[in-house]
């Protein structure tokens, strides 16, 4: 089977760490894998994984999530489309004109749904679209009900990647949900610099562990606000922050994201806030590293406080090493969390209760082995690529066996 991948995201992040680890097991003999991708560290992974790829310097999006759609100042992104529409079309000629032809395209979010349209005209082939972010939904919106037609028109698959995703998506569309994927795996090489960092924190505090992007929707700010009230009542906790920034932007770009409050990238403001609350003995800014496993394995609990309403990789990659988790979801589902038994729900946006599930884990070790050894069990269930890649094969079975006999009809 001929599949091609779609992914519009250059850096490595979730979903192309969640593709690639699935891709990686279709690959074993189910299925050949073609590349389009934005030119970046993902391109890295899909390498190893790939028939063969092409690049391009950016692929056109249709930005409808929940915390990103397009709204006021938003309505510029549009803009980025625009410079992005030449290099889809030129990237996709290329493609065709390289392999000729495929069984079926997947696209990785549907934020790519307008690269994916292309494409099946292109190709003539079969489109399948994963839904990584929760979407946007206003029924008033001509923008949601347009992705809503494109989905119904399109697409012959659509896969949420878990029930709070599938949630946000028109009940009237048939969606698959597949859990993304993780391969706990120690490297050959350790991290060294990052470990020495680890091992010199003090004995018998309870560390807590943020991993991701250093961007403002993470909550890496109201992480900050709580380690100041869980400092205040003398608690013995150390805070990991595990990441970095994905693109340094500069210049008169820099300037107007940061005008317009569109910036994410906050690294040096949160260093200079660590420094100026008294935080540095407490709150380590460690940087990114590749070598994750080891780093879960040195944290008691980890936190994913987002603004995205919903559970992150970090939350299923740390149970893997039987890591609980503190979540901001308001309404968790039993296959990424389990309220007070995989970890603890809490709002979002609220550094304080974030304080106080930190504090009952400092208070109850207990909980903290118990939450983790049932987080384990939860994710060696769900989120197992061998699983996930059979659930997802079958879904390409599926849409190939349903497009034959349409023709043969």
């Amino acid at each position: 089977m001929k599949v091609l991948y779609i992914d519009s995201d250059g850096p490595l992040g979730g979903a192309s760490r969640s593709l690639f680890e699935v891709v990686r097991q279709l690959s074993k003999g189910a299925v050949d894998p073609y590349f389009v991708a934005v030119e970046g560290t993902a391109l890295e992974f899909y390498r190893q994984i790939a028939k063969d790829s092409v690049t391009t310097r950016g692929l056109t999006k249709f930005d409808n999530t929940r915390y990103s759609h397009y709204e006021g100042v938003r309505w510029l992104v549009l803009l980025r489309e625009l410079f992005y529409l030449p290099f889809t079309v030129a990237v996709l000629l290329r493609a065709k004109r390289t392999w000729n032809r495929v069984d079926l395209i997947h696209i990785n979010e549907f934020l790519g749904i307008i690269p994916g349209m292309m494409a099946k005209r292109l190709f003539l082939a079969p489109l399948v679209v994963h839904v990584r972010s929760l979407a946007w939904q206003d029924q008033r919106s001509l923008r949601c009900r347009w992705l809503k037609n494109r989905l119904k028109a399109n697409a012959s698959a659509v896969i949420a990647i878990d029930q709070n995703v599938r949630a946000t998506l028109p009940t009237d569309i048939d969606v698959d949900v597949i859990q993304n994927s993780f391969t706990p795996k120690v490297l050959p090489n350790p991290d060294l610099v990052m470990l020495e960092k680890l091992d010199a924190l003090p004995q018998g505090a309870l560390k807590i562990g943020f991993v991701g992007n250093l961007h403002r929707s993470k909550g890496i700010f109201d992480l900050l606000e709580a380690a100041k009230l869980v400092k205040a009542t003398g608690r013995h906790v150390e805070f990991l922050i595990v990441g970095g920034v994905t693109v340094s932007d500069k210049g008169l770009k820099a300037w107007a994201l940061n005008r317009s409050g569109l910036a994410q990238n906050v690294q040096k403001e949160i260093s200079e806030r660590v420094e100026a609350e008294g935080l540095s003995d407490i709150f380590h800014l460690l940087g990114p590293t590749v070598d994750i496993q080891r780093i879960y394995e040195r944290m008691d609990v980890v936190a994913f406080p987002s603004h995205f309403d919903s559970p992150g990789r970090p939350v299923f990659e740390a149970a893997f090493s039987s890591v609980p988790s503190i979540v901001a979801v308001e309404n968790p589902y039993p296959d990424t969390l389990v309220n007070g038994e995989t970890g603890l729900a809490i709002p979002m946006r609220s550094p304080q209760k974030l304080a106080e599930a930190i504090i009952h884990f400092a208070d109850n070790r207990g909980d903290v082995r118990r939450m983790g050894e049932n987080a384990k069990r939860l994710a060696e269930m769900n989120f197992n690529p061998e699983n996930n890649a059979k659930k997802l094969l079958a879904v390409y079975t599926r849409v190939l066996e349903n497009g034959r006999s349409g023709q043969t009809a």
